[in-house]
């Protein structure tokens, strides 16, 4: 039980030092937030928008463990470091869009629904 306890606490203080040090971490944490209660006023269902909120944060605290790894490996600038970073970040971004691509699919119907109710849309 102490070895999980550990575990846990290891965990949190990554998500606690990705959250203090990376403001796309804290950006993307707000736009789900945000999808999350329109989720909630278009009455979708929240387990599709929370996978992708996952998804996207999860490959965001790995992001920052590769930078910080390379950081280490290679405190000097070098080519395989900077691609190693790259194909982090290009990983976060890939993810970020097609969560948007995603939401719209989700969402759009909804919308139109509630703006049909409202009469703004025939």
């Amino acid at each position: 039980m102490r070895r999980l306890s550990r575990a846990f606490a290891y965990a949190w203080q990554g998500l606690v030092y990705t959250w203090q040090t990376q403001p796309n971490f804290r950006v993307e944490t707000a736009i789900g937030l945000l999808a999350l209660l329109l989720a909630a006023w278009l009455q979708v269902s929240p387990v599709p928008v929370l996978l992708l909120i996952l998804i996207v944060l999860s490959l965001e605290l790995l992001n920052t463990a590769i930078e910080a790894v390379c950081d280490i490996a290679s405190p000097e600038p070098h080519p395989l470091a900077k691609t190693a970073k790259d194909a982090a970040a290009a990983a976060v971004l890939l993810a970020a869009f097609i969560s948007v691509v995603i939401g719209v699919i989700i969402f759009l119907p909804a919308l139109a629904e509630k703006l049909r109710a409202y009469g703004k849309i025939s």
